[in-house]
């Protein structure tokens, strides 16, 4: 990929890939914008626990769970391996990793109020083998490779690597390790399907007609399913569909600005705002709404 500035001459300047002086950086840069690049918390570096190191123990505040920073320095490591070796570490040391959170966060949370199902891997790297690539195109897999290129204009691009076809569900290979097994046991990686499932045809048809309009609005959405609703995310979260038994509940996130409404069917929340859809007819006055939080996000 090549990236070009264009100068007051309309001229095309090529701007150049570089390196990090040393991975250390890298690690320092990610944990001090953890919030701006990953919607993350941060709550310890460099987090030892037996004969494992985590280098970056990180807390999503949306889905009560927390999530491990790896840093791959080697090409050939797997990362099925590595990732699920840290998620058994996390999900068997439930007492320490919650016990550094609160000391590190200056809280009291509860074992029991962190959702572990919930765990996950990320795993940042400037370079990944075609074997690691390779690696993730397996369903519910809760492990993420983000690749990240520094640029000698200061300019920094994190990317996640996503397969284009996902192939089969990585529990169906976990007879071959009993970590993994143990892990995909208690982690569950939740996809679109799974909000939806205790809802009739007709919600699930509301849903798709929704959320294909949605994806229209602009570029670089990205849906990002949990266990009882759906987030839709550009730079953040801009808005949640919640399925119901009549309809779907959308909660638009609204922060620094007040959504225009000619209609008034919403319900101004904190930080947003709530609508109910029950029928198709309604959909493009949902997506007129929806897209006032997209274009500010």
């Amino acid at each position: 990929m090549s990236i070009f500035k264009i100068t007051n001459s309309s001229k095309l300047t090529r701007i150049n890939e570089t390196r990090f002086p040393i991975e250390k950086d890298l690690q320092e840069l990610v944990e001090k914008n953890l919030q701006t690049v990953f919607d993350l918390e941060f709550v310890a570096s460099e987090f030892q626990l037996k004969d494992l190191r985590v280098d970056t123990l990180a807390y999503n505040p949306e889905s009560n769970s927390f999530v491990i920073i790896e840093y791959k320095r080697e090409k050939n490591i797997s990362v099925i391996d590595q990732g699920y070796a840290y998620l058994s570490l996390l999900l068997n040391n439930k007492a320490d990793f919650t016990l550094v959170y609160n000391e590190n966060k200056n809280v009291y949370r509860k074992m029991k109020e962190i959702d572990w199902t919930q765990s996950k891997i990320i795993f940042v790297s400037p370079l990944y083998s075609p074997y690691q690539r390779k690696a993730i195109e397996f369903q519910d897999l809760p492990i993420e490779l983000w690749e990240v290129k520094l640029y000698d204009n200061n300019t920094i691009l994190f990317n996640q690597i996503q397969s284009v076809e996902k192939r089969e569900s990585i529990k169906k290979i976990s007879q071959r390790s009993e970590i993994i097994k143990k892990v995909n046991q208690e982690i569950k990686v939740y996809d679109e399907e799974d909000p939806l499932i205790i809802f009739d045809q007709k919600i699930k048809t509301l849903y798709y007609k929704l959320r294909d309009e949605l994806l229209n609005i602009g570029d670089n959405i990205s849906i990002k399913p949990k266990k009882q609703y759906i987030a839709f995310k550009k730079n953040t979260n801009f808005a949640y569909i919640n399925p119901t038994k009549s309809g779907l509940r959308i909660d638009i996130i609204t922060n620094n600005f007040t959504i225009t409404d000619p209609n008034a069917v919403a319900k101004i929340r904190t930080n947003g705002a709530q609508v109910n859809l029950k029928n198709e007819n309604d959909v493009p006055y949902v997506i007129y709404l929806v897209k006032q939080a997209y274009d500010k996000n």
